[in-house]
């Protein structure tokens, strides 16, 4: 359906140059012990997933975006137009937040490699192509 956008790669654990190959290893976020390792390549068309050092540092700014907004919007939902009182608002909101976190962190990396990487239809019809670290 979304095939071929970002979105698509960024909410399917998939490759942002194929949309075929998985990002992370495992694709349950909640296996807290694996929720954080990548495959250091796709395994359909070669794209390294580690760039260079430090590279998803920037992926810790699109975590804290996705953060903000829904603190934001659940805020100005509940509290300003609603009226619930902030203190059952927080008590819910950070229980949420301390759950979603390990989805959050892959959401936040696989936006930071999308802002960098295209996808390309043609990527995983050809060879595997292996391409250089940065």
């Amino acid at each position: 359906m979304l095939k071929g956008t970002k979105v698509y790669s960024i909410l399917n654990n998939k490759c942002p140059r194929c949309h075929q190959g998985s990002f992370f290893v495992h694709n349950n976020p909640f296996n807290l012990k694996k929720f954080d390792k990548m495959h250091p390549q796709c395994e359909v068309c070669g794209e390294s997933f580690e760039r260079e050092p430090g590279f998803y540092f920037g992926g810790m700014y699109g975590s804290y975006a996705l953060y903000t907004a829904l603190i934001a919007v659940v805020f100005v939902s509940c509290v300003v137009l609603l009226g619930i009182n902030i203190f059952y608002v927080l008590a819910i909101l950070i229980p949420v937040l301390i759950i979603s976190q390990p989805v959050f962190f892959r959401w936040g990396r696989l936006l930071w490699i999308n802002v960098f990487v295209s996808y390309d239809p043609e990527a995983a019809k050809g060879e595997k192509k292996i391409t250089p670290k940065w």
